[in-house]
């Protein structure tokens, strides 16, 4: 459902994403050099060049791991396949439900998990 002008912005994220996007801002500042882009209508924070997470609208978190944890982690409850458009994304591209990272502990363990993996792809 299209909203109004208030909570969409420019780049498409709503209020949700960008709230989102606030907290891995500020989980993420200490001690680390992040790029923030906007791609494809997801707020991305790239460690090294790469995507690490994307704040998604609605609240969505997007998670870039390895193709092995990602396919483990899928058992996670609000834990599915990322999508873009109708086309899914492989096994290392997650998108994590609102309602499983809605403390600050459980946003930081999907955080910690990709930065383990992008530090492993270096």
């Amino acid at each position: 459902m299209p909203g109004t002008p208030e909570q969409i912005g420019d780049d498409g994220m709503d209020a949700a994403g960008e709230e989102l996007a606030d907290r891995i801002r500020a989980l993420l500042s200490v001690g680390t050099e992040l790029e923030e882009r906007r791609m494809f209508g997801t707020r991305a924070f790239l460690l090294d060049g790469r995507i690490l997470v994307g704040a998604r609208r609605g609240g969505v978190l997007l998670v870039r791991v390895s193709d092995e944890n990602g396919a483990a982690l899928l058992v996670r409850p609000g834990v599915t396949t990322a999508a873009m458009g109708a086309k899914t994304m492989g096994p290392s591209w997650l998108d994590v439900a609102p309602s499983a990272v809605a403390e600050d502990d459980d946003l930081m363990f999907w955080l910690d998990a990709a930065r383990e993996d992008n530090a492993a792809l270096s």
